[in-house]
């Protein structure tokens, strides 16, 4: 299977740079990031869901067993129970947060096929309608799997902590945070992945 992979240039770099001195000692350093994104939205938000507060190798086990079981298409999702979809060693919590995405795909709550051509604020709105989906799986989603520009989340706590490490800050108002994402607009989500590969432990400023 083919991979793909959030793609920018040196146009989106360059204007960080000029934006913003220290991020551009930052991308300057660490270079161009490659992450992965699943350009499906019906399986990247399941991805989300399935990922939420255990560990990347954790969460690639369980999305292998429930691929396995329906190949991440919601007809076949839709056949099996919760406790089926629970098995793939998830918690019965998010079993009952992807049957919910996927009843919204088979009721036609939610159109998946055109969300695309839809706003941030749009999708956020329509998604979060859904039980178990918040506002930062919604945004997760806008970068890796629509590769929307400009997201920054404040809801994410890495993105938080490479902020606060980029300009040494002990804590972070939500106003600050937001005065800082409008100077990286509107390439806010190549920020992103800058600020999250500061917040690694271990990260250090050359």
């Amino acid at each position: 299977m083919k991979k793909h992979y959030f793609t920018y240039t040196e146009r989106e770099l360059n204007y960080l740079r000029k934006k913003d001195k220290k991020l551009g000692r930052i991308i300057d350093q660490v270079g161009i990031i490659e992450r992965e994104v699943n350009p499906d939205i019906f399986s990247s938000l399941i991805e989300s869901i399935i990922g939420q507060q255990i560990s990347s190798k954790a969460a690639f086990t369980v999305k292998c067993r429930l691929d396995e079981l329906c190949g991440m298409e919601f007809e076949k999702l839709h056949a099996l129970t919760i406790e089926e979809i629970q098995s793939c060693g998830m918690s019965m919590r998010k079993a009952e947060y992807i049957k919910n995405i996927v009843d919204a795909a088979i009721s036609g709550a939610v159109d998946f096929d055109t969300l695309s051509s839809k706003s941030d604020n749009e999708i956020i709105e329509i998604l979060t309608k859904i039980k178990g989906v918040g506002v930062w799986t919604v945004e997760m989603l806008l970068i890796f799997s629509l590769m929307r520009p400009d997201v920054v989340s404040y809801g994410d706590l890495a993105i938080r902590r490479g902020m606060m490490r980029l300009y040494g800050h002990k804590d972070l108002s939500k106003e600050r945070f937001a005065r800082y994402a409008r100077r990286y607009s509107p390439y806010g989500s190549v920020a992103s992945l800058y600020l999250w590969e500061m917040s690694a432990d271990g990260f250090e400023v050359e």
